[in-house]
């Protein structure tokens, strides 16, 4: 039995907090399950992701290829931000570190600099449906008391110091499942993609994504994660 699994034949799941901040508050929780073949049909992992009531939880199923499978509490996603830094960041804690992870949507590099900040580089086109829409000031998108009317995933955001490129940014699925994301690596893709330059975001109440302009229209997103144990 893989030492990843508990006795039980169930696998562990590894608790993680992605994008924290600063002062190592925030970050959006994510599952993680390293022994990925335990658990290997997808009804039986997206019950597992239902469950657990993450934003998402991640599979890691080959940690030699970087081979990873990912789940929302209600679908399966070919990308997502958060899993990927935070799965990097756990292998390589783990003793297996990797320098590419392999979701459906492709190939994505991986890296970790020194003070321990993780970085992927993905394609802001892996993330198509989620809408930006920019607010006149941070204060007005602070003021939103939830999601605002419509469907579709919306990333709403103000400038805090568009000099610096500091951003506020606020992510609502408006999916049922998940009313406000913390930290969302995905969305921050897109909207660094349309804006076209260097953006330290700040979302959620504590977390911080940051993202870098990257050759041939792809995007750097980095930032930090804590330990949450396991399950």
């Amino acid at each position: 039995m893989d030492d990843d699994t508990a006795a039980t034949g169930a696998p562990t799941v590894h608790v993680l907090r992605v994008f924290i901040g600063p002062d190592g508050g925030g970050g959006n929780p994510l599952g993680v399950v390293l022994d990925g073949p335990a658990l290997p049909g997808r009804e039986a992992r997206q019950a597992l992701a239902a469950r657990l009531g993450f934003s998402e939880t991640v599979f890691v199923d080959d940690p030699d290829t970087g081979a990873v499978d990912i789940y929302t509490p209600g679908v399966r996603l070919p990308f997502a931000g958060h899993p990927l830094v935070g799965t990097a960041w756990l292998l390589r804690r783990s003793g297996r570190p990797v320098r590419e992870l392999r979701p459906e949507a492709g190939t994505v590099p991986v890296r970790e600099d020194a003070d321990g900040t993780v970085w992927i580089r993905a394609r802001p086109e892996w993330a198509a449906g989620r809408r930006t829409e920019r607010y006149p000031s941070a204060g007005e998108l602070e003021a939103l008391p939830g999601p605002p009317e419509g469907d579709g995933w919306l990333y709403a955001w103000a400038w805090i110091d568009e000099g610096r490129g500091l951003v506020r940014a606020r992510g609502f699925p408006r999916r049922g499942d998940v009313v406000e994301d913390e930290a969302t690596g995905a969305a921050a893709l897109v909207l660094a993609g349309e804006q076209g330059r260097p953006l330290d975001i700040r979302q959620g109440r504590a977390s911080l994504i940051r993202t870098r302009p990257a050759p041939e229209g792809t995007i750097d997103i980095g930032g930090g994660v804590a330990d949450g144990g396991a399950l």
